[in-house]
């Protein structure tokens, strides 16, 4: 009876979703969910936290500052009330006992105030054996505080009160699921990473739980300050570039800094142009689709605009952030082997420099299977870009496709374990390096780290560009529009986009055209900036649907308009430098690993395709098994050959050389 007069106590407080998870625990439910990524920055991660009072389920008081001397505080949301709270308790308790030695402090809440419910709670502490403070959040002031939104939901907070992770404890039970054991600890590891001065790579989840109906109280706003909220959101969207020795124009790392450039900051902020992001706006309504999409949430824009109207004020300096010390320099963590260019780089004061190419021999005796990668100038200010490929000597820098990448805002990329890139044996390393003078000559020797799986991975990366090659620019043209087209192979999986263009590029779509010729856009940057070359990766990775290709749409601005432009009376076509022009819309994808008896799902295809190898939908006279044939295929003379081109050829051979034999020869020409 008192279950069942718990439910029914229940129904006001949850949402539908909730009731579906109390009758969801058998492996047949209809409804299976497991934790989800949320975007951290619209659900707390990064804020701080008010020094809440509060009174215990045995009649204690304290606050959340009687923690400030332990290195984390974890607020865990549970009680008896909810089947898949009962479920994580034994896990929690464990965490607890695990990490109390660590200095690491919890305290358990039950946000759902029904009857018996401080009872249940304290029997479910004395039952598992809960040290920590044990909290009805009766008055759901500490539910509101957080954002909680689960009964399963748990937050970690640093000893300045800044949410550093919030999410599922683990990813054994769900609605509508249970494991024999978790797959994933992401507690846990979110503590480990914290508690190593380390990233943590997933700080924002869904907690698959009993929804919570939080109720809305209008509360006075409060007076945000430089240390107890404008830091936070310097640190989290600026400080990266805006720092001593980066590419920032001046700094944002202390209140003196923020408060002498806040006209700046008003005008780029209002106008949308920093944080770089370049993609379109989801619809309203609707979640961004990008795992790293930079755009100011709208809370965290107005407080930090509100900050300036209302005088900068600079608060108490006890509510600043944890200093960001890392004992560990690289981003990724510690790599397992870096590589530095072959030697020092002067970088001239003034004027414009060359791309700068370099080579760098790896001699791995086999292929290793990369996780992570990161690339480090040690003179940040003048390094415009760098593009490492890797490969064969010799090869075409398309080819081999991007290992790494360096942008301002875009310096690593880390994959999730069991998904890697292969980093063949022998390989060389290439680096493309672009410069830009800053008005002081100085030296640099860029550095790449990488980081290897410890283990073959279940998925592989792949860089593939859908490029143009004969793009064809005229002079005095504001609004020129070239295509790059392609062919996707069956089982592609789209991770993330990156598109490149030069000086010129003025915006640049990625469209996906379906078999019925339908198209949908998955990817629309109307104000493309060669400043801000961004990496657009994917929150969850899309399965292109079989037969399907990707068109690539770049809209050039070769007119006196274009205050970048180098000669707005040249007609522009293909070149690796900034005067000159390119079309590619790189697509980061996973395919399954290739095992020795079967072809890699992205080289099947027609002979056309398994000759392309670099993949810009011609041949070259190098592609041609028989190079000696390749003019009877270049039907206009242009040093390339199409598909329709290579049809073409076909049909001509087989109609010169009626001899079986023969035949077959020709058919391995291209």
């Amino acid at each position: 009876m008192t279950h069942n007069f718990s439910v029914m106590k229940l129904i006001p407080h949850l949402t539908q979703l909730a009731l579906v998870s109390f009758l969801a625990g058998a492996p047949s439910a209809p409804l299976r969910q497991g934790p989800k990524p949320i975007d951290a920055q619209a659900h707390g991660v990064g804020r701080w936290v008010p020094d809440l009072s509060y009174v215990t389920a045995d009649g204690k008081k304290g606050k959340l500052s009687d923690f400030k001397n332990k290195k984390a505080l974890v607020v865990a949301f549970t009680g008896a009330s909810c089947p898949l709270s009962k479920r994580f308790a034994p896990s929690l308790a464990k965490l607890e006992s695990e990490y109390r030695k660590h200095d690491v402090a919890f305290i358990f809440v039950d946000p759902i105030a029904v009857q018996g419910a401080k009872e249940d709670l304290l029997e479910m502490g004395r039952e598992h054996g809960f040290k920590g403070p044990m909290l009805l959040d009766e008055e759901e002031s500490l539910s509101r505080l957080l954002g909680a939104r689960t009964t399963t939901d748990t937050f970690v907070l640093d000893s300045a009160r800044t949410i550093i992770y919030r999410g599922p404890v683990d990813d054994q039970y769900g609605i509508g699921y249970q494991l024999k054991k978790p797959r994933t600890q992401y507690l846990k590891n979110a503590l480990e990473a914290h508690l190593g001065g380390e990233l943590i790579e997933s700080s924002a989840l869904w907690a698959p739980g009993c929804e919570l109906d939080v109720s809305k109280v209008e509360e006075p706003a409060p007076l945000w300050t430089y240390h107890n909220r404008i830091s936070r959101i310097l640190e989290a969207n600026c400080v990266e570039c805006h720092r001593e020795g980066g590419v920032g124009p001046f700094g944002l790392e202390h209140y003196d800094e923020a408060e002498e450039n806040a006209g700046m900051i008003r005008k780029v902020v209002s106008e949308g142009i920093m944080p770089p992001w370049l993609a379109s706006d989801p619809p309203p309504g609707h979640p961004s689709p990008w795992a790293n999409d930079r755009t100011l949430c709208a809370s965290d824009k107005a407080d930090l605009l509100g900050w300036i109207k209302n005088g900068k004020p600079e608060g108490n300096p006890a509510d600043a952030p944890v200093p960001q010390v890392r004992k560990i320099e690289w981003t990724i963590g510690e790599p397992d082997v870096v590589f530095s260019l072959p030697r020092e780089i002067q970088v001239k004061a003034t004027g414009v420099m060359p791309y700068v190419n370099l080579r760098v021999k790896t001699d791995f005796p086999e292929d290793r299977w990369i996780q992570a990668t990161e690339v480090r100038p040690t003179a940040p200010s003048v390094v415009h870009h760098v593009l490492v490929f890797a490969g064969a000597d010799g090869v075409n820098r398309e080819r081999a496709g991007a290992l790494a990448a360096y942008v301002p805002g875009n310096t690593f990329v880390q994959f999730p374990e069991g998904v890697a890139k292969k980093l063949p044996a022998g390989a060389t390393l290439f680096f493309q390096m672009h410069y830009t003078p800053t008005g002081k000559a100085t030296t640099d020797r860029t550095r790449i780290g990488l980081r290897f799986a410890k283990k073959a991975p279940e998925k592989v990366v792949r860089t593939i560009p859908v490029a143009n090659h004969r793009i064809d620019i005229p002079p005095n043209k504001a609004d020129h529009s070239e295509i790059a087209s392609r062919p996707i192979p069956e089982g592609t999986v789209v991770r993330a986009f990156m598109p490149h263009m030069h000086l010129r590029g003025k915006a640049i779509k990625y469209e996906l055209i379906g078999n019925n010729d339908q198209r949908e856009t998955l990817l629309d940057v109307p104000r493309y900036d060669f400043n801000w070359q961004l990496r657009y990766e994917l929150r969850e990775p899309r399965l292109l649907p079989p037969g399907s290709r990707i068109e690539v749409t770049g809209v050039f601005d070769n007119s006196k308009d274009n205050p970048a432009n180098p000669d707005p009376d040249a007609r522009v076509r293909w070149g690796d430098q900034s005067e000159d022009e390119m079309l590619i819309g790189y697509l980061e994808c996973e395919f399954e690993p290739e095992t020795p008896n079967s072809e890699s799902k992205e080289n099947k295809g027609d002979l056309f395709t398994r000759l392309d190898k670099n993949e810009d939908g011609f041949l070259t006279k190098e592609e041609f098994t028989r190079p000696a044939l390749f003019p009877l295929f270049d039907s206009n003379k242009d040093g390339r050959v199409t598909r329709k081109e290579g049809t073409t050829g076909m049909a001509k051979l087989k109609k010169r050389k009626t001899n079986r034999g023969k035949t077959e020869v020709y058919y391995r020409v291209y």
